[in-house]
């Protein structure tokens, strides 16, 4: 497919000094404080509550389902997160709990979070998924296979596991942390997005270097430039080491000043992560009473 090829490095290179100094310019902007509280809720609202541990449990998925669906019990003011994700084999435990509220249910598949399997083991593991409820699925891309130049087997493989979604949509993980730089991070948003992603997304939060503010910088303007270009509209997923109020701020800032409003939505922007719905929690408390509630208040996760 050497016309993907043609396209892909034909895509503008990416300043990385202009990029890392508008990120860091970006992130010492504030919320002021009367749109704090709504920017804590809309945050709340765009989490996707996260477990993808070996040692997850039916007990630890059903209690993190019922969180999701009241994050704060001691307030039915607080709005539910976004989705619940967790591994295909923990999909009908959530499925359970979730069933039509309205919360999202997310799995990973696809040999997450590596991506070194066959393709048939790869679309198995999504259709089960689906089949057991997931109406969202993370799939992560051959990192192997994109950093080799072999962008027709990355495409090939995004298209068929979105076939395999059905009705479900498709989040594909690109894993920045391994991709090496912004060019290559540009290049494998645009494949992901000509292939039929609904949403591109950072990391697996597995590697040691997860979510960027320049990273994600660089994934807003793919699909902002992508939108220009094809009239489609793709979310994004920054995942991984997003722990506290004050980095959901500086990512919400983000969005608003690379592609503005559109993308304020839990339909087109989520955060990976599972303390970061705490910190917010707690620093929702504080607005709302005055005073912080302990970090034992909520449940840990």
């Amino acid at each position: 497919m050497s016309d993907l090829r043609s396209l892909l490095h034909g895509l503008p290179g990416v300043d990385k000094v202009g990029v890392e100094a508008r990120a860091a310019a970006l992130a010492t902007r504030s919320v002021k404080t009367t749109a704090k509280a709504q920017a804590i809720d809309l945050a709340i609202r765009m989490v996707d509550l996260t477990t993808l541990e070996g040692a997850d449990t039916p007990g630890k998925v059903r209690a993190l389902s019922a969180k999701a669906l009241r994050p704060d019990p001691a307030d039915p003011t607080c709005p539910p997160v976004a989705a619940i994700c967790v591994y295909p084999a923990m999909v009908p435990v959530a499925f359970e709990v979730l069933k039509g509220s309205g919360v999202h249910l997310a799995s990973v598949a696809t040999a997450f979070p590596s991506g070194q399997a066959p393709l048939d083991v790869k679309l198995a593991d999504t259709r089960d998924a689906v089949a057991g409820g997931a109406d969202e699925i993370d799939m992560v891309i051959s990192r192997g296979a994109f950093l080799a130049g072999d962008y027709t087997k990355v495409f090939d493989e995004i298209v068929a596991v979105k076939e395999a979604c059905g009705s479900a949509h498709l989040k594909v993980i690109l894993e920045t942390g391994e991709l090496g730089t912004y060019d290559n991070v540009r290049r494998a948003s645009w494949l992901a997005m000509l292939a039929g992603a609904d949403f591109i997304k950072t990391s697996t939060g597995k590697v040691p270097v997860a979510a960027t503010l320049p990273v994600t910088l660089v994934m807003l303007e793919a699909v902002r430039d992508f939108r220009a270009r094809a009239g489609r509209q793709i979310g994004v997923k920054p995942a991984g080491g997003i722990r506290t109020t004050k980095d959901a701020m500086k990512y919400l800032v983000l969005i608003n000043e690379t592609v503005g409003d559109d993308w304020l939505s839990p339909d087109w922007f989520r955060f990976g992560a599972s303390s970061l719905l705490n910190d917010l929690l707690m620093q929702r408390t504080k607005l709302t009473t005055g005073h912080y509630a302990g970090p034992d208040y909520f449940t840990l996760d």
